[in-house]
């Protein structure tokens, strides 16, 4: 990887996200990002190692080296709704639980973080272990939010969510999920008129999200941060290795048996638990199938299927 302006050479799979969700807008984006980096590297004092490949769908990641030698992570990302309070989540937790966050240039969306094991991600351990270290990280995470916070809501986020799904019941009745769609506005409508708590969310916690690290086992990564109910965050992991239940036989018991594992470990409850597990994960599974991700929409509405 070269500093000099262009010789950047973005991942794959950046492209493809950037590209498919954003459009023209991403493209543009994307076409100005080598530059943006060179200037950042210079303000910033860093020397480029190289680029994490395949790395992220909405981020550039790159490893780097401060003035004084020192390993960090230079993180490159496009600013959405859901990922501009990133900073402030980071900052918040101040490496509790989370990676932290070395220097920030949000409005850039440009993040300097600790460099953590990037090749050793927490999906790596057998997927009892997994659960086991991902709940006990989450505990840690859910924290009462900073007064005066600028954090969206669980609410505001499934109320944009709602809308989205509104338009998509032409797609679900393709995929004959038009009832899970049905169910999924249905109940998320009522959890978020019961809903009485309110603590700091990771919002994408998942076993990809979470990294080995020299300080401690695991941290989490890639906080998409807002304020709600603990089952909202918990809902996300309930799903993770989705691919695995909806191939083991019985997987209905088997996606029911997780979360119940999980509800009870940490003492969230479980119809709660079961209902934003499926709001999310039929939200996801036909926000997946606007991008061109058959396959992957299938998956999301099997394993919602099953709940």
């Amino acid at each position: 990887m070269s500093s000099a302006a262009g010789q950047w050479r973005v991942p794959d799979r950046l492209r493809e996200g950037v590209s498919a969700r954003q459009g023209e807008a991403g493209e543009r984006w994307l076409t100005g990002l080598p530059e943006r980096l060179d200037r950042q590297l210079t303000r910033w004092e860093l020397t480029p190692d190289r680029i994490a490949d395949p790395g992220g769908r909405l981020s550039l990641v790159a490893y780097v080296r401060r003035a004084d030698g020192s390993p960090a992570v230079l993180k490159a990302g496009l600013v959405t709704p859901e990922t501009a309070q990133e900073h402030a989540a980071l900052t918040h937790w101040a490496g509790r639980g989370a990676v932290l966050l070395l220097d920030a240039d949000p409005d850039a969306g440009f993040l300097l973080l600790e460099r953590l094991h990037g090749d050793i991600p927490l999906r790596s351990l057998a997927e009892a272990k997994a659960m086991l270290e991902a709940t006990s990280l989450l505990r840690r995470l859910w924290t009462p939010p900073p007064a005066g916070h600028r954090f969206s809501t669980v609410a505001e986020r499934v109320t944009g969510h709602l809308e989205l799904l509104g338009a998509q019941r032409g797609a679900a009745e393709r995929l004959d999920a038009a009832r899970l769609l049905d169910e999924a506005v249905e109940v998320a409508t009522g959890l978020l008129g019961s809903a009485d708590e309110e603590v700091l969310l990771h919002g994408d916690f998942h076993h990809g999200n979470v990294m080995a690290a020299d300080r401690a086992p695991w941290l989490a990564i890639d906080p998409q941060p807002l304020v709600g109910e603990r089952a909202y965050d918990l809902a996300w992991l309930a799903q993770d290795r989705k691919e695995t239940l909806t191939a083991a036989p019985g997987p209905q018991g088997a996606a029911r048996r997780r979360l119940h594992q999980l509800s009870e470990s940490v003492e969230v409850d479980l119809d709660r638990l079961r209902g934003w597990t499926l709001f999310r994960t039929v939200a996801a599974g036909l926000a997946a199938l606007t991008v061109g991700e058959r396959s992957n929409a299938e998956l999301y509405l099997e394993f919602a299927g099953g709940l």
